[in-house]
């Protein structure tokens, strides 16, 4: 599985690539262009399969917070939306990356 931030155009897909729906959106085999991210984020899908060494660990699957944020700001920060997110599922892929993104935003705003 790799976070739609980390894929590139050329890689092929090892799976199909469907909605949260179920609805396929591209088939396994097809090779990824920048259209197909797009079409990905309109839907939903941040991770896909991809075919070959382009595996990423799960530890990378999703992208890192930016480095240059001081720790202890990115702890409050991330502690002040685990309250702001606190009736929605942690695990669920669209209130995991929508968690990350606001984590990084509030801790930079704050340095």
């Amino acid at each position: 599985m790799v976070h739609i931030d980390n894929l590139t155009p050329g890689m092929v897909l090892s799976r199909n690539v469907c909605d949260r729906s179920g609805r396929m959106l591209l088939p396994a085999g097809a090779e990824l262009t920048d259209k197909h991210f797009s079409i990905f984020r309109m839907w939903g899908v941040l991770e896909v399969e991809v075919a070959g060494d382009a595996i990423i660990d799960d530890d990378e699957a999703t992208p890192p917070l930016s480095q240059e944020i001081d720790p202890a700001l990115l702890a409050h920060a991330r502690a002040e939306m685990e309250r702001l997110f606190i009736y929605n599922d942690p695990e669920h892929p669209a209130i995991k990356e929508l968690m990350r993104i606001c984590t990084e935003r509030r801790a930079t705003r704050a340095a």
